[in-house]
């Protein structure tokens, strides 16, 4: 009975999916549920539809939602922004060939370079996170299978000295190298990392498949760790150079600009004290919608399709940043 029970649970919930085509095997597969006794091979050839799917498009469901497809290729779009960050910044190059193709404009990535880490712990920290990144990276490709988009093209080097301008970290007419030294990369991860946490908790309601929700809420939480990491690190060192605390609270202040008019970002310290987790006072951490996101890695409070670390945009349906003006 419960054998029974589980296979139709898997059925409905993998054909829940709202992208229709989505290759659900390599998913799985990518999920490791394959040949685990939760699905098995049995349910995987039991006549769920998988055979003869055509290839995953990235448009949006017929009512206008995003897909899940959509949804984690948006998700993809970051991934390479991370991964190519955190893989320069400790190994001196980035993402393979084998790892960048897809659909959409497969684009160069410019600026990036091996930092050289003073501090043993902090070396640690980015190697650790570059290495995440780039699994993140891999598991969304395989997942989404022929459905995935190419790495767009990258700025890691005028997009720094914009946002640290935006910031007032700089002034016009200096460059802000986020290479230079370990300091100017912690501030620089803090641009991304609080970013991500926020996309993947705002795209969690737009997933329709549990099997691909679970996923998401793993690197979801991967991406929090991250997060707290480069926050908690920021703010030790801040003790000693408070110019690291105000550096971070600029860059929060930056976001906040960018994203709308509501007060949601928050920087590394309040009245006084530390503020490692950004949340609520439920301790809820927030949510930020795609264009939202988009706002802040283009670097645009206007409603448009590229620029910042994406000059010439994201691959995939989800591209356009909100209008907060």
């Amino acid at each position: 009975m419960f054998e029974g029970f589980n296979k139709a649970f898997i059925k409905t919930a993998i054909g829940r999916s709202a992208e229709n085509a989505v290759d659900r095997r390599r998913f799985l597969r990518a999920a490791g549920l394959t040949g685990l006794g939760v699905a098995g091979a049995s349910v995987l050839t039991a006549g769920i539809g998988f055979a003869g799917e055509k290839d995953a498009t990235c448009a949006p469901a017929s009512d206008g939602a995003a897909t899940d497809a959509a949804v984690l290729n948006f998700a993809l779009n970051l991934e390479y922004l991370e991964a190519e960050f955190y893989l320069r910044a400790f190994f001196g190059e980035g993402l393979k060939d084998n790892q960048i193709d897809g659909k959409g404009e497969l684009g160069k990535v410019t600026g990036g370079k091996q930092v050289d880490f003073k501090t043993e712990a902090i070396k640690e920290y980015a190697r650790e996170i570059a290495n995440d990144e780039k699994a993140h990276v891999d598991f969304l490709r395989k997942a989404l299978g022929s459905a995935k988009v190419a790495r767009p093209a990258i700025n890691l080097d005028d997009a720094f000295t914009a946002a640290a301008l935006a910031a007032g970290l700089i002034k016009k007419g200096e460059k802000f190298d986020a290479f230079a030294n370990e300091n100017n990369f912690l501030l620089a991860a803090f641009i991304f990392e609080d970013v991500g946490v926020t996309a993947y908790k705002g795209a969690a309601p737009l997933i329709t498949n549990k099997t691909f929700l679970e996923a998401a809420a793993g690197i979801l939480a991967v991406e929090a760790y991250h997060a707290g990491l480069i926050r908690t690190t920021l703010y030790r060192l801040g003790l000693q150079t408070p110019a690291l605390i105000s550096g971070a609270e600029a860059i929060s202040d930056a976001r906040d600009s960018l994203d709308g008019k509501t007060d949601l970002d928050q920087g590394i310290s309040k009245d006084g004290h530390a503020n490692i987790v950004p949340a609520d006072s439920n301790a809820i951490a927030f949510s930020r919608s795609a264009g939202q996101v988009l706002n802040i890695v283009y670097l645009n409070p206007d409603s448009v399709t590229k620029g910042g670390f994406f000059p010439s945009g994201v691959n995939g349906a989800i591209n356009k940043s909100d209008d907060n003006n």
